[in-house]
C-alpha cells in the first residue's frame, strides 16, 4: 500500500461554490495509485466541501439561495458574532454539509459520477485562501 498527502489552497473571492475537481483529478492521476481511496479534508469552520453537479450552474445558485434562508445573516439572530454578522451562519452552513469527503479511485482515476464535481463551498462574504488536505491511499 502507498500513500500520498497533498495540500491544495483555494483562493475565494466570497461566497460561493469553487469547483476543485480538476486539481483534485490531477493529483490522483499523477501518483502511481490504481486502486485505492481518496479522502479530501477542509481546515476550516467556515467553509465545506461538496460533491455536486457540475452541467447546470443553477444547481450551485440554487444551493446558495437555499443556504441563505437556512442560515441567513441577521445580527439579532445569533449570539457569536466575533468575526462579524456572516461568522455564525457560515458556521452553521458548515456544520449541515461536510468537513472531508472519500471517492474511490479505480484505474488511477476518481469514481465519479458523470455530472458530478468537488467544491469548496465557501460560507463567508470576504475572500479567503482555504487549505484543503489531499490524501490518497491505495496500490
Amino acid at each position: 500500500m502507498w500513500q500520498a498527502l497533498h495540500h491544495l489552497f483555494v483562493a475565494t473571492a466570497g461566497k460561493g461554490l469553487y469547483e476543485i475537481t480538476r486539481d483534485t483529478a490531477d493529483f490522483v492521476r499523477g501518483r502511481n495509485i490504481s486502486t485505492g481511496l481518496l479522502t479530501i479534508f477542509c481546515r476550516h469552520t467556515s467553509a465545506s466541501l461538496l460533491i455536486q453537479e457540475n452541467a447546470d450552474p443553477d444547481v450551485r445558485a440554487d444551493l446558495q439561495t437555499f443556504f441563505e434562508a437556512l442560515a441567513p445573516e441577521d445580527r439579532g439572530r445569533y449570539v457569536h458574532a466575533t468575526e462579524g454578522p456572516d461568522d455564525m451562519p457560515a458556521h452553521i452552513r458548515a456544520a449541515l454539509t461536510q468537513a472531508q469527503l472519500a471517492i474511490p479511485v479505480e484505474s488511477g482515476r476518481l469514481v465519479l459520477g458523470a455530472w458530478q464535481g468537488v467544491y469548496l463551498f465557501e460560507h463567508r462574504r470576504e475572500p479567503h485562501r482555504r487549505e484543503i488536505v489531499l490524501h490518497l491511499f491505495g496500490e
